[in-house]
């Protein structure tokens, strides 16, 4: 069954996680902490905390959505009444050329049908009957009249046409106003063009300048999303709304720094298996590459403390701390170093697709364990299928990026390992990269099948090219060379 805990004690796991030593020594001490201070703490040792969110993106495309939608109804409801508006001027003025008209009409029938009559009799000296000129009198204005009736039809549709143009004219600025809202993200921004002569002044000057470590540009906010169940389709729409793909980090590997707390619960329920496993790659990839800059740092920090002849005492309890987290005996610096390297993304992909079904396991939906890590003495979910001597439990972890840490932390310490470490440290001293495929080979005690395993992990890394990842970093971390140290 799954044990309810609450949210002071999931800050206290993450404290023992992350090695935060003043929490753990008020704990021994039996001192109190309330749950802000512990948060504080925590955030102070930047340890992600599961509640810290800058702005869900789900309110943010919401936002951005709701705009343009009520801008356009207004749009419409404003064209409707201008058009009516229009409509019923065009009315009156009908009415009254129409009024005019048949005054003009009337006017000159009775002004024919007295004079008519004598001019014809005294011109051709006959007599008319005045019934059969008022006939033909009536025929000829009720013909003219039709004809004046058509054409001032004709001319009213011209105004009504003209004035349908101008407000049209307006929604269709108002509507492409409202589109630019929305299209405006999406559309990439528009390079000037560089003829050859500047292009062959940059080529001259490149190699003049100093190479400078810069933010990139294109920097983005972490997105820490809390627990909220969220659906597989509403994760997809995100990837879709922030552009995020595999194909694109692939070719320009960057990652966005978007960190998921769970797993969706109807992740199994995609039929598309590539679609699956590349949601799977998506949601655990950016945790997996936080994780290793963080560990890159700390490397990159040893390697300045330990080329220094003297050191602070703030350096030297940041040595200490560091030496407890890698269990590392004697202050053996060379040991240390050993242990304080990255796991390789493609390894670390690879096998938590392995331990947590690609993200559908009950271990890692019940309890964030995408790795399968066994604890005899902490929280843990019990198995369903162990033998009678196993006494062993799933370790639970309150977020995904705790699993990792401590997956990590696994592999750098623990005696099994030994020779992972080793081949790694061989890798660095001859300055070649670090490949999961050429150390995979080294993990064979990772569980009972031994080089069964080992043969899967390859398996998985070949046939989803997960060696693409292997130098992928977050889009807001500083661009760095990777150092052999």
């Amino acid at each position: 069954m799954k044990k309810n805990t609450s949210y002071r004690e999931k800050l206290i796991e993450l404290a023992n996680i992350y090695k935060v030593t003043d929490i753990i020594n008020y704990i021994k001490n039996k001192k109190y902490l309330t749950t802000a201070q512990i948060e504080h703490i925590l955030k102070k040792n930047n340890v992600p905390i599961p509640t810290e969110i800058n702005k869900s993106i789900i309110e943010i495309q919401t936002k951005k959505i709701k705009k343009p939608i009520s801008s356009l109804s207004r749009s419409v409801s404003d064209y409707f009444n201008s058009l009516i508006k229009v409509f019923l001027k065009s009315i009156r003025g009908i009415g009254h050329l129409f009024l005019s008209i048949f005054n003009s009409i009337f006017k000159l029938i009775s002004y024919i049908n007295k004079t008519t009559v004598k001019i014809l009799n005294s011109a051709h000296n006959f007599q008319v009957h005045e019934k059969k000129a008022n006939k033909i009198l009536t025929t000829f204005i009720a013909s003219a009249f039709v004809v004046l009736i058509i054409i001032s039809g004709f001319y009213i549709k011209d105004i009504i046409l003209e004035f349908n143009k101008i407000d049209s004219d307006k929604i269709v600025k108002k509507e492409t106003q409202d589109k630019k809202i929305i299209t405006e993200k999406k559309q990439p921004e528009k390079k000037p063009q560089i003829t050859k002569k500047e292009n062959e002044q940059k080529l001259v000057k490149k190699p003049q300048q100093k190479e400078k470590i810069k933010k990139n540009s294109g920097s983005s906010k972490e997105f820490v999303l809390p627990n909220l169940n969220l659906k597989t389709d509403t994760i997809l729409s995100l990837f879709k709304d922030v552009d995020y793909d595999l194909k694109t980090v692939r070719y320009q590997k960057k990652v966005k720094p978007i960190y998921f707390t769970q797993f969706p619960k109807d992740l199994d329920e995609i039929k598309d298996t590539k679609l699956k496993k590349e949601t799977f790659i998506q949601i655990v990839l950016p945790l997996i590459v936080a994780e290793n800059e963080k560990i890159y740092d700390d490397r990159v920090k040893l390697k300045k403390i330990t080329s220094k002849k003297m050191t602070s005492d703030k350096e030297k309890l940041w040595l200490r701390q560091k030496l407890r987290e890698y269990k590392v005996k004697s202050s053996n610096m060379k040991e240390l170093e050993k242990r304080m390297d990255i796991i390789p993304v493609s390894i670390a992909i690879a096998q938590a697709a392995k331990e947590s079904g690609w993200g559908t396991s009950r271990f890692a939906l019940e309890g964030n364990a995408i790795f399968g890590q066994w604890t005899w003495t902490g929280q843990g979910i019990e198995p369903l299928s162990k033998g009678k001597n196993e006494g062993h439990k799933i370790l639970r972890f309150p977020i995904l990026r705790a699993s990792v840490k401590a997956y990590k932390n696994n592999l750098n310490t623990h005696k099994g390992y030994t020779d992972f470490r080793e081949k790694r440290y061989s890798l660095r001293k001859k300055k070649r990269k670090i490949k999961g495929l050429d150390l995979t080979i080294t993990l064979d005690k990772y569980a009972q099948t031994g080089k069964e395993y080992t043969e899967i992990l390859e398996q998985i890394i070949k046939q989803n090219n997960l060696t693409d990842f292997e130098t992928v970093q977050l889009t807001n971390s500083i661009i760095k060379k990777e150092l052999n140290l």
